[in-house]
């Protein structure tokens, strides 16, 4: 597919698109009508990607408030992970009787997503969980065959990724197909109310945002290849090591407080500067820093810190914040998008100066099936509904960020945007035993990011 970045959207217009951003994540013109309806009004699923996040987004699906639901369809290219995933859907037994997928439609290889899409019809659902990189192949495919989607993120790592996503927003838009994105903080009953009173003034203008995420290491890249395995499968099965395959754990992990802050200034930051630094990773082989620190700057001069730690032993933190001329807010207590938010007079968050609280009930504080309802609910009310357009300006702000720390030097908008950096070129032709997007070296080591002397990429 080829890039023309003289015609890609400029900075200037994606930032008039952020007030775009709302509650329901309403972006598209008017909706889709009604799902397909069948005899009986259901909305069939078909999960492409079956790992711990996809198994998750399809109980989700499986859960929703808004009619029936039924999976009808799974695809991954791992047979292993695909048998798991099954298992751990039909556990519940309460959802038994939403659960058709019988062993014909049940697909494995590169080419499953395509199978698995083929056993809906227009109106129906497709759930994309997948290692980012696959996004556009299977965005593609869902659009021409008339599909409502949800994509987890990130939905890219790079520039001309983004671009081409981009164009495929702009395509579902006309279309109007609905698609959600698994930005939940935008689904989070306080995080919404919290950016409702900040652009209200309760806080007066923000002038500085501040997102933690500190812990310790939570996904299993550290073991090395085992003897036999392709490295197409290995990347694969590890795919937080690799920026490629998901923007590693800066784009993973840190997407979702950048996301939400950038939503509260109601503006994309137009710079980035950053550092980081492999402090313990000794014998590990993938890409990723243990710590990362980002200063994004806004339009208006407005800045964003993001904290990241991925150490153990060290203190825990995880929450974020914004400070405006007039006050204090707390944007998650705990977490991406964790309850409670509150506002403060002043800068001290303490309860003397508390203006306000957020009370959210119980059934409506998980933000992931929040995010389904509110999905579903818009397919079977005809209600606008389209985050893709977000979910790659979110994606593409995140990894200016990354991109920032890992080479050590301020990066634009712009040109992250406009980059010819594709860490995955021809993605749609990948096979299991044909060359990898990233090799080793003799040491069985990947490349990582050198700031300062690899400085135009990443690697």
């Amino acid at each position: 597919m080829s890039e023309n970045p003289q015609g890609a959207t400029s900075r200037r217009e994606f930032l008039k698109n952020t007030s775009r951003v709302a509650a329901a994540s309403a972006l598209a013109g008017s909706a889709v009508p009604f799902v397909h309806a069948g005899e009986n009004n259901t909305i069939r699923i078909a999960l492409i990607g079956c790992g711990g996040r996809g198994t998750g987004a399809a109980v989700n699906a499986l859960k929703v408030k808004h009619g029936p639901v039924k999976l009808v369809a799974m695809a991954d290219v791992f047979k292993d992970r695909l048998d798991t995933s099954y298992k751990s859907i039909k556990k519940d037994k309460s959802l038994s009787a939403q659960i058709d997928v019988p062993e014909d439609r049940k697909f494995v290889g590169f080419d499953a997503y395509q199978k698995a899409m083929d056993c809906l019809k227009p109106g129906d659902v497709a759930v994309f969980a997948t290692p980012l990189a696959f996004r556009w192949v299977h965005f593609g495919y869902a659009i021409k065959k008339g599909l409502n989607v949800f994509m987890e993120k990130p939905l890219t790592s790079d520039g001309p990724t983004s671009r081409r996503m981009l164009k495929l927003a702009e395509e579902s838009e006309k279309k109007k197909l609905k698609v959600g994105v698994g930005l939940n903080s935008h689904h989070a009953r306080g995080l919404q109310q919290v950016s409702q009173r900040i652009h209200d003034g309760e806080i007066g203008d923000i002038v500085l945002m501040r997102g933690y995420r500190m812990h310790g290491p939570i996904t299993g890249y550290f073991p090395a290849k085992k003897p036999g395995m392709s490295e197409v499968e290995f990347q694969l099965r590890k795919f937080h090591a690799f920026i490629w395959a998901s923007g590693g754990t800066f784009s993973d992990f840190y997407i979702h407080i950048i996301d939400h802050c950038c939503w509260m200034k109601n503006a994309w930051p137009v710079s980035a500067m950053g550092l980081g630094g492999r402090h313990y990773r000794q014998n590990c082989i993938d890409q990723n820093f243990d710590v990362y620190s980002i200063e994004y700057t806004f339009p208006d001069g407005g800045k964003l810190i993001m904290d990241g730690r991925s150490m153990l032993g060290c203190e825990p933190i995880y929450h974020s914040c914004a400070q405006g001329t007039k006050g204090y807010a707390v944007l998650s207590k705990n977490g991406d998008c964790g309850v409670d938010s509150s506002t403060y007079k002043g800068q001290l968050p303490e309860r003397s100066n508390l203006l306000w609280e957020s009370k959210i009930a119980k059934e409506d504080q998980n933000s992931h099936q929040n995010e389904w309802d509110d999905l579903v609910d818009a397919i079977r009310n005809d209600k606008p509904f389209n985050e893709a357009r977000h979910g790659v300006e979110a994606s593409l702000v995140t990894s200016m960020g990354r991109m920032a720390a890992h080479t050590g030097r301020t990066v634009t908008f712009d040109e992250i945007l406009h980059s010819d950096n594709e860490y995955a070129p021809n993605l749609d032709k990948i096979t299991l035993d044909g060359p990898a997007p990233v090799m080793p070296d003799a040491h069985g080591k990947y490349p990582v990011p050198q700031p300062g002397i690899v400085s135009r990429r990443e690697y």
